[in-house]
């Protein structure tokens, strides 16, 4: 699989999660429309939180370490706000949307 991003074709693995991180606005936006997702402000918030801390640490937190974080910043977040905005798994979905590589295990440290 490949997504076409700032003119150019991206190689994804088998499960369509980017080989290297690409930090682009397009790549968020074309990823995000290929997994039916409509961004949000929202969205966008996670965004950027999962890609400072694949910046930070190389990777993504799994689901439970990404909830503490983000509570952080979206004090009434819970586990039903970030699976309405990342329905397969906010872990895994919210890394792949963000244009970033597939996490360790069940998605992340």
């Amino acid at each position: 699989m490949t997504y076409h991003i700032n003119g150019v074709d991206v190689e994804t693995d088998d499960d369509g999660y980017l080989l290297e991180a690409d930090f682009s606005k397009e790549a968020v936006e074309v990823i995000a429309a290929a997994e039916g997702i409509a961004l949000t402000e929202n969205h966008w918030k996670i965004v950027d939180y999962m890609r400072e801390e694949y910046r930070e640490n190389g990777h993504t937190p799994n689901f439970r370490n990404m909830l503490k974080g983000v509570q952080e910043f979206w004090s009434d977040a819970d586990s039903k706000a970030l699976y309405d905005l990342f329905p397969m798994g906010p872990a895994k979905q919210g890394a792949k949307i963000a244009g970033l590589p597939q996490p360790y295990g069940k998605g992340g440290y």
